[in-house]
């Protein structure tokens, strides 16, 4: 399986100018917050923590060892657009106060070990008729309903972003495809958290990351769930990510009534098929990923996940929890998704059946993800007793 393209070693060259910038990250980042409040017409003192966070994701960044001058142009962009939509929400809540008042009501939270099948899950979900999941350039251009014209740009501007990214790293093409106009992860607008560490090994930034009150980025996220809905049709909100696993206090707090929709997969398949999904994303930031360092980062950072997430199950009340064996979508998707909407409190349909062959075909086309353990000094033993008796007790059809 190749992971990148022969255009990236072309593009590392090109821009490796650009990593002049590597040597000064509070004068490229202060370009950044400058260049928001420019096109956002917002003040960045107004969520000084935000972008006092992502100044020091930044710093974390440029004092990596190995990182290419695509990965640093990549960074760069990327924690630029994340202070944008985050001045963009805030002013537009700042000039609409009602947005606040929009009620987020019952919504379904999908999360698991990352290659569960949640995404699988998100996409039927989302795809219901009273249902909606934001699309992957909604998360990226946060904003209130301007009209076909400006959500068309957005949309182009994403798919721009998509088409480079999928072009420099095919094997995305089947480990994730990305699609402007589908639903997609929470990742694109938290902040912080773990997806940082697929681009690069940073123990300083998983050490900090780990520590850090997560709360207010959850209350951002519900802030810029409100903004989508606000002037809309009001639909049930489908939303996911595996980072969800780690932090489902903060979700449960600042999104009461919710349905946590939780995916199960044996780890030591699903700890392969990440280590190799990011491996796929360390070569496009770094010169010369290790695949045991990201074996021991990524077996830690998942056992710790499920880890709390059971901690927090347990200390929850009167929360409703749904677990889905990855049999279910994997193997015989269409005997148990209509369990799946009952349980979620949801209405199966001959709509979502069409919808469900749909994704599925999808899914499943020119699958080829390969990956073994052993390339990332792992074996299934150690992977099982890293778990405890997870796999036995929710793995299981």
């Amino acid at each position: 399986m190749r992971r990148t393209s022969l255009v990236t070693s072309a593009l590392n060259v090109l821009l490796r100018p650009t990593t002049a910038g590597m040597r000064t990250p509070d004068r490229t980042f202060d370009a950044l917050v400058a260049k928001a409040e420019r096109k956002t017409r917002a003040d960045a003192a107004t969520a000084l923590e935000f972008v006092d966070d992502l100044r020091f994701l930044l710093h974390s960044f440029a004092s990596c060892p190995g990182l290419s001058p695509m990965g640093w142009q990549s960074v760069v962009s990327d924690i630029g657009v994340r202070l944008e939509n985050r001045l963009r929400i805030d002013r537009l809540i700042r000039q609409t106060p009602e947005i606040e008042d929009e009620p987020i009501e019952d919504p379904v939270i999908i999360t698991g070990l990352p290659r569960t099948a949640t995404t699988l899950a998100h996409n039927i979900l989302a795809g219901s008729a009273g249902h909606r999941g934001p699309a992957l350039w909604e998360l990226l251009f946060t904003d209130i309903d301007r009209g076909e014209g400006a959500a068309r740009a957005h949309i182009e501007d994403t798919r721009k972003m998509a088409r480079a990214f999928m072009r420099l790293a095919p094997a995305f093409r089947v480990i994730h495809p990305l699609d402007a106009e589908k639903p997609d992860e929470c990742n694109y607008l938290l902040p912080h958290g773990s997806s940082h560490l697929a681009r690069a090994d940073m123990p300083d930034y998983n050490h900090w990351q780990r520590d850090r009150d997560y709360l207010p980025d959850y209350v951002y996220l519900r802030r810029a769930v409100q903004v989508l809905q606000y002037g809309r049709a009001r639909r049930r909100w489908i939303l996911k990510s595996p980072m969800h696993l780690a932090h489902l206090p903060e979700i449960l707090a600042v999104f009461p009534g919710a349905t946590i929709v939780w995916t199960h997969r044996d780890p030591a398949a699903a700890i392969g098929s990440v280590c190799s999904m990011v491996e796929t994303t360390q070569a496009l930031h770094v010169r010369r990923p290790d695949p045991h360092a990201i074996g021991r980062t990524w077996l830690e950072l998942q056992a710790s996940a499920v880890e709390q997430a059971r901690a927090a199950r347990a200390a929850a009340q009167g929360v409703r929890f749904v677990d889905v064996p990855y049999a279910w979508l994997a193997a015989e998707p269409h005997a148990r998704m209509p369990e799946l909407y009952d349980r979620i409190g949801a209405t199966w349909t001959d709509r979502d059946a069409g919808n469900l062959d749909a994704v599925l075909a999808r899914a499943g086309a020119g699958r080829s993800h390969e990956y073994e353990l052993s390339r990332y000094g792992l074996t299934a033993a150690g992977v099982g007793a890293a778990f405890g008796d997870y796999s036995e007790k929710y793995c299981a059809v």
